[in-house]
Formats: C-alpha cells, sequence, structure tokens
C-alpha cells in the first residue's frame, strides 16, 4: 500500500491529476477530528476506540494526539499496536473469548479492563493471574435496530449475566458491564432499553458496578449525511436514571468515529451488457458490501467531470476470476458511464483497512491525505 499526503487535493482533483493505476482509500483527518469533537462533547463519559474498525496507523496517531485515552483491543496483535503507538492508553480487551496465550499477553502488556460472557472463560482469567482490574459481563438482549445481530455470537442471556457478574464480584474484579447493540444501530432507544436492562442486572445481582460500556454500533453516513450522534447520547444518558448509583460511562466507537473520514475510489475496467467490471472487489476494498446499506457513491470520468446520465441498475462484479466476487445489489450507475471511470464511494473509512486480501493478486491500493471529501 502506497501513502501520500496531497495538501489541498479532494479526491476528484487527485483522481483527474494522477491517474492512478489501483484503487485510492482517501483519508480526511479533518472530518476524522470533528467527529471525535463530537463524540467527546455529546457522551457523557470515557470515549475510546475500536481498533478493529481501522487498524492504520495514520487513524490511529490522529485519534492519540485528539486526546482518545483508551482503546478496545481484541487480539494480541492489536494490543502491540496501541502499546507501541500510543503506550501510555488505557487497554480493554473485550474480545470475550481468548486463548491462554492471549490472556497472558494481555496480562504482560497491562490490560486494564476485560469482558467475559461465560463462567468458564472468567475462570480461566482467575487461574492466569488476572488481579486488580476490571472485569465487565457482556450481556445480549433480543433488540433489534441494527444492520446485524451481535449477539449470535457474544454475550450472556439476562439471567446468566446476573449469576456471572456475582462471582465477578466475589472474585475481587472492579465489576462492570458491557454490550454491543449491533453494527450500524439506527435507533437511539435500543441504547435506552440496554442500558435499563444493566440496571436490571446489576439490582439483581446486588451488584454496584463501577463502570457500563455501552459498546459500539453507532451508524456512518446514510444518504450522504453524516448521522447526528446526539440523539443516541441523549438516550444513553436518559436512561441512566434506571441506576439507583450511577456508574461511569464508556463507549467504543470504531465505525461510527472513522467511517465518514474516508472515501474509496475504485475504477471501471470493462463494460459490458447490464455488467460493470472494477479494479476492486469483494475479496478487496469492497468486502463490506454483502452486509452494508445501500453505498452512497458518484462517478467521475478521468478528467473530473461528474457523470449525471440517468441512473441504470448494473450487476458489479470485481477484478478476481471467482464467481462470486460480485456486488449483492445491482448499483444505479449513470447510463453515460465509460471504461476509466471512477466511482467514489462514501463513509468508507471502517473494515477495509485490515479486511483487504490478496486473492488473485489484487489487493494493491493507494493511501492518500486529503483536505477534503
Amino acid at each position: 500500500m502506497q501513502q501520500q499526503t496531497v495538501p489541498q487535493a479532494t479526491p476528484v482533483s487527485f483522481l483527474a491529476a494522477n491517474a492512478p493505476d489501483m484503487p485510492v482509500h482517501f483519508f480526511a483527518p479533518a472530518a476524522l477530528d470533528a467527529r471525535l469533537a463530537e463524540f467527546c462533547a455529546g457522551f457523557d463519559g470515557m470515549v475510546t476506540y475500536a481498533v478493529k474498525a481501522n487498524p492504520d496507523e495514520a487513524v490511529i496517531m490522529r485519534l492519540c494526539a485528539g486526546g482518545i485515552g483508551g482503546f478496545d483491543v481484541a487480539s494480541p496483535d492489536e494490543i502491540a499496536l496501541i502499546r507501541r503507538l500510543c503506550p501510555h492508553a488505557a487497554l480493554h480487551y473485550n474480545n470475550p473469548v481468548r486463548s491462554r496465550d492471549e490472556i497472558a499477553f494481555g496480562i504482560a502488556a497491562r490490560v486494564d479492563s476485560w469482558s467475559v460472557d461465560d463462567a468458564g472463560e472468567l475462570a480461566k482469567l482467575i487461574a492466569l493471574g488476572v488481579t486488580d482490574c476490571e472485569i465487565a459481563v457482556r450481556f445480549k438482549l433480543p433488540v433489534g435496530g441494527a444492520a446485524y445481530n451481535f449477539g449470535a455470537k457474544f454475550g450472556a442471556e439476562e439471567g446468566e449475566a446476573v449469576e456471572l457478574l456475582r462471582q465477578v464480584a466475589a472474585a475481587g474484579f472492579k465489576p462492570a458491564l458491557t454490550f454491543h447493540v449491533g453494527t450500524q444501530c439506527r435507533d437511539p432507544n435500543a441504547y435506552g432499553t440496554y442500558v435499563r436492562a444493566a440496571a436490571r442486572i446489576a439490582q439483581a445481582a446486588g451488584v454496584t458496578i463501577a463502570r457500563l460500556n455501552v459498546g459500539g454500533g453507532f451508524p456512518s453516513a446514510r444518504d450522504g449525511a453524516p448521522v447526528d450522534m446526539q440523539p443516541f447520547f441523549d438516550a444513553i444518558a436518559g436512561a441512566m436514571d434506571a441506576f439507583a448509583q450511577r456508574p461511569a460511562l464508556v463507549c467504543e466507537p470504531g465505525r461510527g468515529l472513522v467511517a465518514d473520514s474516508h472515501a474509496y475510489a475504485v475504477q471501471v475496467k470493462s463494460l459490458r451488457a447490464g455488467r460493470v467490471y472494477l479494479n476492486d472487489g469483494v475479496y478487496g476494498g469492497l468486502s463490506e458490501f454483502p452486509s452494508m446499506v445501500v453505498p452512497t457513491f458518484r462517478v467521475v470520468a478521468p478528467d473530473g467531470t461528474l457523470r449525471s446520465g440517468v441512473p441504470d441498475p448494473r450487476i458489479v462484479f470485481g477484478p478476481t476470476c471467482d464467481s462470486i466476487d460480485q456486488l449483492p445489489d445491482p448499483l444505479p450507475l449513470p447510463r453515460d458511464l465509460a471504461e476509466g471511470d471512477w466511482i467514489i464511494f462514501a463513509a468508507m473509512g471502517a473494515y477495509l483497512s485490515g479486511v483487504t486480501t490478496r486473492f488473485n493478486g489484487y489487493g494493491d491500493r493507494i493511501s492518500v491525505q486529503v483536505d477534503h471529501l
């Protein structure tokens, strides 16, 4: 991956001036700064960042410089990355399934908070000598509003969480609760429902929790317009009245922080009747498309001219020889689309860096910092 910084550039001006021969991932640091400022001003608690969303070093360093004091890490590699780039940041190891070697790595790296959703995982932490730290019990509810359900993989049922929280407190840890409403959650009330459930769990367990981590799930832009996060913050704050003694709050946005600060440009390699072939696809930077909401995009000619033809739905394939390298739904592309044109997708800062493969020899891209998207 090649990296460049182009002062005063926009994606369109860069593409027209440079005619790159591979996909381009554009990063506007000012947009990331603005989103971080919105979270810090509106959320009544500690704002951390889920590293899995985008582990690019430029992003991590920008967040550190902007005042992020903690990171949600899910593996030894992510722990090592943060300890190298932001050595004094708090580490929240919130992947609730860990091998013994991974636990040992976390202990050596001075992890501050661990999550558990099963008594066996708690027992592993105790047996390996985890002490003097926070352990957050992760629970789940049958609540909708997200693009897909995170509870299918992680989270204790409400009754199980009560007993697990008792065990955490009895073992001498700082007791906490955590949840994840699911990715791209557009219903602020889902957060309120989870917060009130956390209060019920703590009361039923007879445990005063130190902190409540409301996780991530905050959505990225839709229809080209950034999502106002204040209704989400208000729903969380309003539901905190359910606690007799309010815990401190933590959130761990990934996509909600970083997605809108990036755009991704892919080029049309070939056109056929009803079909479009791109220089990237679902094995690369478009890997999220099978689970995404309808993408926002614009199409520009090689000279930077905006294509404005009548939208015509077309089947879109990536560059590999695999027939499943196809976007799940036809894209309404302009009828004046031509070979060599660029499709610039908005809100592409999350789950592109870190998941792109080199399958079939593809996967290279240019990373470019610009002033505006």
